[in-house]
């Protein structure tokens, strides 16, 4: 994987499939098996629409990234519902 780009979710997923991490090194089969085992439950799940999802992964990803009032305010001005009490407590540890 050296010589291709190693940011962003599409390098980490062709990784997975390749087996081996971004540094080349193989990844252990037992922790390969796991994740390919919980990736399967995740993919057989029943999706209550796109655009739940999408703000599903926005506020994931998001968090890491953007403070919460920020955030909070993308989510509204784009339509979708603020931040949830629960999801502040999870992902910004109920600080505001």
């Amino acid at each position: 994987m050296s010589d291709s780009k190693q940011t962003g979710a599409e390098a980490v997923d062709a990784a997975i499939a390749q087996g081996l991490d971004l540094d080349g090194s193989p990844i252990p089969a037992k922790m390969l098996a796991l994740y390919q085992g919980v990736m399967a439950l995740e993919g057989d799940r029943q999706r209550s629409g796109v655009t739940n999802s999408m703000r599903s992964r926005i506020v994931r990803i998001g968090a890491k990234h953007i403070p919460q009032a920020e955030l909070d305010q993308k989510l509204t001005e784009a339509g979708w519902a603020p931040l949830k009490e629960k999801e502040i407590a999870f992902y910004y540890g109920g600080k505001g």
